[in-house]
């Protein structure tokens, strides 16, 4: 794990060769929204593409992490479907009743039941590779999400560029990386963690909450600013040291946004002492999201060192997964 996550920037190199090689059929019919489906590793994946792409996308994504899908789905929807390991019961059920609401439907996985059924349709599909640990491999499922976009006339191209530059800069800073991540490991060691950021980076923020929770068996919050002014702020009332927070801050934050993140602290500040905030690097969004999600990765696995846990088990899910087999 130690090792995937200090080469992010080579995963984010392999999905650009990946997405360029895949080989796609052309869509005939108008794409009207977009419904990406999935859990986990490769749900978050949905929520940051579509925060990554709001400004530009021609037409509303919507992500989906149950068995259902939306009513809205129709011949006019791109409906992907992403599992890494391919076998997320979930997915599979969403993947059937997308297809029969006719939806087009394209697939992301590095192998089970899911590819099978893209090949069995005659479906777009793009293979990844596989790997032990999926939820370290969310640069491969994200990359080709945005090609799918791209694929089907919903994106420009300027998405490979940023993709590249943001590997160029992970490996620039990786040093200072991993040293503002041991510096975020002392912050929440032994603590709650909170997380906060602005509008735009909320995907960012679940994928670090997940990774805690998986990788260092933590559990954490997080919240979203400005939507927590207007409720969770009123809960911090209480002296707790238990609790350590982190602001994640961008140059491009919305202005009142900044202004709403100082006050934010002060009151804060007032109940817990473990208060920091950490500001990304990297021009665009898709720079600035990586960026960010390379040192709380760092962070998350640091933790499960310090924890003296296994990074890698999830022996939790696997009986989840084996008592729902019984049903």
């Amino acid at each position: 794990m130690k090792d995937l996550i200090a080469g992010f920037s080579n995963q984010l190199r392999h999905a650009l060769e990946i997405g360029e090689a895949a080989e796609l059929q052309k869509s005939h019919k108008n794409i009207q929204n977009v419904l990406i489906t999935g859990l986990g590793g490769s749900g978050i994946g949905g929520t940051i593409v579509s925060e990554l792409t709001a400004k530009e996308c021609l037409v509303p994504i919507t992500t989906n992490k149950g068995y259902d899908v939306p009513n809205f789905i129709n011949e006019n929807t791109l409906v992907i479907c992403s599992s890494f390991s391919g076998n997320t019961e979930e997915t599979l059920e969403a993947f059937e009743k997308a297809k029969a609401k006719n939806a087009q439907i394209a697939c992301v996985s590095s192998g089970g039941k899911l590819l099978e059924l893209a090949k069995e349709h005659q479906l777009n599909y793009i293979q990844l590779p596989e790997a032990e640990s999926p939820r370290a491999m969310m640069g491969y499922s994200i990359t080709q999400l945005l090609y799918f976009l791209h694929h089907y006339g919903l994106i420009g191209t300027s998405f490979k560029a940023d993709l590249s530059n943001a590997a160029a800069l992970i490996d620039e800073c990786q040093t200072q990386i991993q040293a503002d991540a041991e510096e975020m490991t002392n912050h929440f060691e032994g603590k709650i963690p909170v997380i906060y950021a602005c509008d735009g980076f909320e995907g960012m923020s679940v994928r670090f909450r997940q990774q805690l929770n998986e990788n260092a068996k933590m559990l954490a919050w997080h919240n979203i600013i400005p939507e927590m002014n207007h409720n969770e702020l009123v809960g911090w009332r209480t002296k707790n040291e238990s609790l350590a927070v982190v602001f994640f801050r961008n140059e491009n934050d919305y202005l009142r946004n900044q202004k709403r993140i100082d006050i934010n602290k002060e009151v804060v500040s007032k109940y817990t002492s473990s208060v920091m905030e950490f500001w990304s690097k990297g021009e665009s969004m898709i720079e600035k999201t990586f960026y960010l999600v390379n040192v709380c990765d760092h962070v998350s696995y640091n933790l499960s060192q310090r924890n003296g846990v296994v990074v890698e088990e999830i022996d939790v899910i696997n009986h989840l997964k084996g008592e729902l087999a019984k049903f």
